[in-house]
């Protein structure tokens, strides 16, 4: 197994929540295979493992780093190329996504 880069921390506690998806979605798709993001959150991100996992199947890893109950860490590695027009749309929780 190839150990992954991490290229990005991406923080989001303290961007407003309806910018919070489309951000982390922007961040994973620039990364190339076997580039990592660290997201750190202040709620468990598990809509948005879900999220990862309806729209990138099988193109990534997901592993908590830390888990709570003030943050939350998880290292996502890209493991494959996305669908062309990656998904990056939010989860229908307000945001200006498709």
């Amino acid at each position: 197994m190839v150990q992954a880069v991490k290229k990005a921390v991406l923080d989001v506690r303290e961007i407003p929540p309806r910018e919070r998806h489309p951000r982390i979605f922007a961040t994973f798709r620039a990364l190339q295979v076997d580039e990592a993001m660290e997201l750190v959150n202040d709620h468990d991100p598990r809509p948005l493992y879900y999220q990862f996992r309806s729209e990138m199947p099988g193109t990534f890893t997901w592993r908590h780093l830390a888990a709570g109950p003030e943050v939350w860490r998880v290292e996502i590695v890209r493991t494959a190329a996305g669908p062309a027009g990656d998904a990056g749309a939010c989860c229908g929780g307000g945001c200006s996504g498709a």
